[in-house]
C-alpha cells in the first residue's frame, strides 16, 4: 500500500470522527445534554473571562441561539403568581439579563418566569473590572458589578416593545436599583415604579446589593419606613387597571432583630407590598471556602448561600405571618428548590447553577422537583409551600 494510499485513509478516517464528534455536539446541544454541558461546553466557556462568558451567555439566548427547551412542564409544577399562571416556579434571578435584552431566550430555555435588572435611572458604567470571580472548587461566584445599567429609558423601549409590539404574555419582573451618585434614592425609586408599573408583572426594591454604597443602610427601619410609603403610593396611582406587584429584596447578612423590624415596617397599611425576595448575594466568606479568590470584594452567590438563603426564608415567612416569597440563593437542584419551597418560598430562582452546568440545570431543577412532590403525595406545588413550618 502506498504512502498515498495510508495517508487518504487516515485522511478519510479523521473527517469521519470529527464529523461524528461534530454531529454528537449538535445533538447534545440540541438535546440539553446535561453531561454534555457540564463536561463539555461550560469548561470551554470557562476558559473566557467571567464577565466575557456572561456576555456571551447573554448574546446567545439575546439572539436565541440555545435550542428550544422541550420539557414539557407537568400539572403539578403549574401555579398562580401576581395574578397569572405560571407553567413552573423556576425563574432566572436579577443579574443575569441586566439590560432587558434577552427574556424571549430565556423562555426558550424553560424558565417560568424572568427578572432582569438592576436597572438604575440613569446609565451608568458599574464598578471597575475585574468585578466577576468564578470560586470553582466551591460552585459559587463572587461579583461587584455596582449596578452597571444602560437606564430607564433604554430598558423600558425593549419592554414596550416586547409588549405591545409582540405581544408578549409572560411574566417579567423589574428589578430596580439606584444611581450610585443619587443625592435622592427614594426619588431614582419612585421614578422606576412610574416608568416601569404598565409594563411589569412585578418590581423589585433592590436595597440588599452590597456593591453599591450605603445602599444597605435603607433597610434599617426608618429609611424603609419612609421608602416603602412614597413606592406604595405611586403604585398605587398608576393609571392602569392591574397594578404591578411590589416586592423587596433582602440581604442575608440582617440580624434576627433587624429582619424582626423589617417585618413590622410590613405590618404597617402605609407600606404594605406584596411580597419578598429572599435573599441578595453576601459579604461574609464560609472557613471552608477553597478557591484562591474568597476574599475578592462583593456579594458571594451559590452553593455557599443555600442553607443561609432557606433559613432566612423560613424566619420572614414566619415573622411575616406567611408572606409571599420569591426564593433565591445557591439553588442547584430540586431538593435545593424544594427545601426552600417547604420553607416557605412560593417560587424560587436560580443563577449561579447556570454559570456551572448551563441551560440544562432548568430541567434538571424541574423535573426533580416534581418527582419530590409526588413522591410526597402533592397535587400542586402551592400545597408544599411553609411545610417544614407546619
Amino acid at each position: 500500500m502506498s504512502r498515498f494510499t495510508v495517508f487518504a485513509k487516515l485522511k478519510s478516517a479523521a473527517v469521519l470522527i470529527v464529523a461524528s464528534y461534530g454531529t454528537f455536539a449538535v445533538v447534545s446541544v440540541y438535546k440539553g445534554n446535561e453531561r454534555f454541558y457540564k463536561e463539555v461546553i461550560m469548561p470551554l466557556v470557562h476558559r473566557l473571562d467571567p464577565e466575557r462568558a456572561h456576555e456571551l451567555a447573554i448574546f446567545m439566548a439575546k439572539y436565541r441561539f440555545v435550542p428550544k427547551n422541550i420539557y414539557e412542564d407537568p400539572e403539578v409544577l403549574n401555579t398562580q403568581v401576581f395574578g397569572k399562571k405560571l407553567l413552573n416556579p423556576i425563574g432566572v434571578a436579577a443579574g443575569f439579563d441586566k439590560h432587558g435584552e434577552a427574556i424571549m431566550g430565556l423562555r426558550d430555555m424553560g424558565f417560568g418566569f424572568v427578572e432582569i435588572g438592576s436597572v438604575t435611572p440613569e446609565p451608568q458604567l458599574g464598578n471597575e473590572k475585574p468585578r466577576v470571580f468564578r470560586l470553582s472548587e466551591d460552585y459559587a461566584v463572587i461579583n461587584r458589578y455596582g449596578f452597571n445599567s444602560v437606564g430607564h429609558n433604554l430598558v423600558l423601549q425593549r419592554l414596550e416593545n416586547l409588549r405591545h409590539k409582540q405581544n408578549l404574555n409572560y411574566t417579567v419582573g423589574v428589578n430596580l436599583g439606584k444611581n450610585k451618585t443619587s443625592s435622592d434614592p427614594i426619588s431614582d425609586y419612585v421614578d422606576g415604579v412610574k416608568k416601569f408599573g404598565p409594563v411589569s408583572d412585578y418590581l423589585v426594591i433592590n436595597i440588599s446589593s452590597p456593591n453599591t454604597p450605603g445602599l444597605r443602610n435603607m433597610q434599617t427601619k426608618v429609611a424603609l419606613t419612609a421608602l416603602l410609603k412614597a413606592l406604595v403610593e405611586t403604585r398605587n396611582n398608576l393609571p392602569q387597571v392591574v397594578k404591578p406587584q411590589l416586592l423587596l429584596k433582602l440581604a442575608p447578612d440582617l440580624s434576627f432583630e433587624e429582619r424582626k423590624e423589617i417585618a413590622e415596617v410590613l405590618a404597617m397599611k402605609q407600606c404594605k407590598i406584596d411580597g419578598l425576595i429572599v435573599c441578595n448575594t453576601t459579604v461574609e466568606r464560609p472557613d471552608y471556602l477553597r478557591n484562591k479568590k474568597k476574599n475578592e470584594g462583593g456579594g458571594l452567590s451559590g452553593q455557599p448561600l443555600k442553607d443561609v438563603s432557606t433559613k432566612m426564608i423560613s424566619d420572614m415567612y414566619r415573622l411575616t405571618g406567611g408572606m409571599f416569597i420569591i426564593g433565591v440563593g445557591g439553588v442547584f437542584s430540586g431538593q435545593d428548590a424544594y427545601e426552600k419551597i417547604k420553607a416557605g418560598a412560593s417560587v424560587v430562582q436560580l443563577y449561579t447553577s447556570m454559570i456551572y452546568e448551563g441551560p440544562p440545570i432548568v430541567t434538571k431543577v424541574k423535573k426533580e422537583l416534581a418527582e419530590l412532590l409526588i413522591a410526597d403525595g402533592y397535587k400542586n406545588i402551592s400545597e408544599a409551600i411553609g411545610k417544614d413550618l407546619k
